[in-house]
């Protein structure tokens, strides 16, 4: 009986351990690309950018997600998930670390590169290590993970700016001590590839389902994709759209902040009232309804109700853990929502590569903000018929 106990009890510690070493790889899943906004103004006067490549800048998160997240299953198979983990943090470091002291527009976006690569590893594996570890949990670990991955975000957005002030106005400093962050989630990733854990569960047998030939993937990954266009165009361009209609820096690095600290509870209780009801299809329209009204609104104007609108995007930005809840839910088996889950977010991140790059672009062609708004406007149109679409209840 003792030994049983003591035995719980180093179960539960190792749990507890893989937990925090979870919770402090997602952390860092956001903080190269969120910790950039608030500081865009300065860094393309530091480095002679134009907005065209600026808005290129706002596309590479989007490219190395689709390009290096679909190795990390097949580089997971070979060295064991912990390790590719490590590496995508170790890369995530020295990218985060080396880039703000490039000397050109040309280095720091091949330098922000490598520290996206390590973060597209890290953000496909993660998942995986949810379901091996804490397969009774899935959902609370995943929500919990999900909550630090958006605390990440929210503070690179909202203490960038403080912290280049603290600096002495250095917006190159101020974007490379988000690096420590991620120097504190490597000790628990060695400890754990050093022991050799894995996710990989060699007695899981792939489903032979294709999904490519389904509907409802296909719907899946539309979604997938412009929701992602929509935050990643929040993420590369809410905050310059709030400085260029008059409001102060700092400001609008909160204002930034606040659309991304409402994904924190919002995203973990709508993930729990989707997977409780039968269709989720009501819930992507009502929040394509509110996509509609914080872009509009910034259309109109975003200066006259610039909180209101940040709620607005604050809320229709859930559709992010709403499209990975709508994927473990379509799957008949976990084998066929690894596919799912692989085909929807490949597809859905290749086909949201040129929104952030659009947008800018446009914004450079015109010299103003309404073209790149109307266009914002005009996709959460066929993200509304998607999710609705991807929303009802049937399985493949």
């Amino acid at each position: 009986m003792v030994l049983l106990e003591e035995r719980a009890v180093t179960r539960r510690q190792g749990r507890l351990f893989i937990l925090i070493a979870l919770l402090l790889a997602a952390v860092n899943l956001r903080l190269a690309v969120t910790s950039v906004g608030p500081v865009l103004t300065e860094l393309r006067t530091g480095l002679g950018m134009s907005t065209t490549v600026a808005g290129l800048l706002t596309s590479v998160p989007v490219v190395c997600f689709a390009a290096i997240g679909l190795a990390a299953p097949r580089l997971a198979r070979r060295f064991g998930a912990a390790r590719v983990i490590l590496g995508g943090l170790a890369l995530l470091t020295a990218g985060l670390a080396t880039r703000s002291f490039a000397a050109d527009s040309a280095l720091f976006l091949l330098l922000s590169a490598v520290a996206l690569a390590g973060i597209a590893l890290v953000n496909v594996l993660l998942p995986s290590v949810v379901k091996d570890f804490f397969p009774d949990q899935v959902g609370t670990v995943t929500g919990l993970y999900t909550v630090a991955l958006n605390i990440g975000a929210t503070a690179a957005a909202a203490a960038t700016v403080p912290l280049t002030g603290a600096f002495g106005d250095d917006w190159r400093l101020g974007l490379a001590c988000w690096a420590l962050a991620a120097v504190v989630a490597l000790p628990p990733w060695i400890l754990m590839a050093r022991n050799g854990a894995k996710t990989h569960n060699p007695d899981q047998r792939p489903s032979p389902v294709r999904v490519t030939r389904h509907p409802v993937a296909w719907a899946l990954a539309v979604y997938f994709s412009m929701q992602s266009t929509s935050a990643y165009v929040i993420i590369g361009w809410l905050p310059q759209i709030y400085r260029d209609a008059g409001i102060s820096a700092s400001t609008a690095g909160v204002l930034f902040a606040t659309t991304s600290f409402l994904g924190v509870p919002l995203g973990f209780i709508l993930s729990s009232v989707a997977g409780r009801v039968r269709s989720q299809s009501a819930i992507a329209v009502a929040l394509g309804v509110f996509g509609i009204a914080g872009w509009g609104g910034l259309l109109w104007s975003p200066s006259a109700a610039p909180w209101l609108w940040a709620v607005f995007l604050g809320i229709a930005n859930t559709a992010f853990p709403l499209v990975l809840t709508m994927i473990a839910l379509r799957g008949s088996s976990p084998a066929t929502v690894v596919k799912l889950s692989a085909f929807a977010q490949s597809v859905g991140y290749l086909i949201a590569i040129p929104g952030p790059f659009v947008v800018g672009a446009l914004h450079d062609a015109t010299d103003s903000w309404k073209a790149p708004l109307a266009v914002m406007v005009a996709l959460t149109i066929p993200q509304m018929i998607a999710g609705a679409l991807a929303g009802r209840n049937r399985q493949i």
